[in-house]
């Protein structure tokens, strides 16, 4: 999931998307300077939070899944799964600390990662939400994950690492918003054209994630995981 993406994308339209919006960050004011009120990121119905992790995946996968709930002491429990997979719905401090909806108290990405993805992946968004809760600044949090990574802390990533993203109701940003259904993997450190990405005609994008050493492949998928039509949700919510 992971930064702003564009419906009909091609590698010029992400290279032109990734400077303006580096443009309009050096020339406007980042709308989202700091860390809103704790109350802003939480969610007021633990029912509802659970209901948006599992809309990550088809409810094949999800129903069995095991979900996590953010609360004020961090991520717990809220279900236990039985078939590996791990559900939860990511705040905005999933994003690279550079990104000027770091503090977007509106994101909500439901993200719901098989076992292998879990191993290392879930630890580090966990880690970075423990940091975040009890006060650190972004740059400091960001300097915690450098260095665990550095000693090893974390597990490697895992061969086979994927989640889904197909939530119709997820926002992953302002500009974007739900975006499109999709699909990812998660790779040690990949070049692009390795795996075909980013190329005219593929379907796949590669997205470099510096801050936790991974580079994530991507691809769109038809549906949201309710089973309707991609085409037909971007019509309800307005074409982006």
């Amino acid at each position: 999931m992971k930064r702003q993406l564009v419906g009909k994308f091609t590698v010029p339209g992400i290279v032109l998307l990734v400077m303006a919006n580096f443009l309009s960050a050096q020339n406007s004011k980042t709308p989202y300077p700091s860390m809103a009120p704790l109350d802003q990121y939480l969610s007021s119905d633990r029912n509802a939070e659970i209901a948006l992790a599992r809309s990550a995946a088809p409810d094949s996968i999800s129903r069995d899944a095991e979900i996590l709930a953010l609360t004020h002491r961090g991520y717990e429990t809220a279900v236990k799964g039985t078939n590996g997979f791990v559900c939860l719905v990511q705040r905005s401090w999933a994003v690279e600390i550079d990104d000027p909806e770091f503090w977007n108290p509106k994101m909500r990405a439901p993200l719901c990662v098989n076992a292998a993805a879990a191993h290392f992946y879930v630890p580090i968004y966990l880690k970075k939400t423990e940091l975040i809760l009890s006060g650190q600044t972004k740059e400091q949090m960001a300097a915690s994950i450098r260095a665990s990574l550095d000693k090893n802390e974390f597990p490697a990533p895992s061969p086979g690492a994927m989640s889904y993203m197909m939530s119709k109701q997820g926002w992953l940003n302002d500009h974007d918003g739900h975006w499109r259904p999709h699909v990812m993997f998660f790779t040690p450190p990949t070049e692009a054209n390795v795996w075909g990405a980013n190329l005219a005609g593929s379907p796949v994008l590669a997205l470099p994630d510096h801050s936790d050493r991974i580079t994530i492949f991507l691809i769109p998928v038809a549906t949201w995981s309710d089973g309707t039509p991609e085409a037909d949700a971007a019509h309800e919510h307005g074409s982006r």
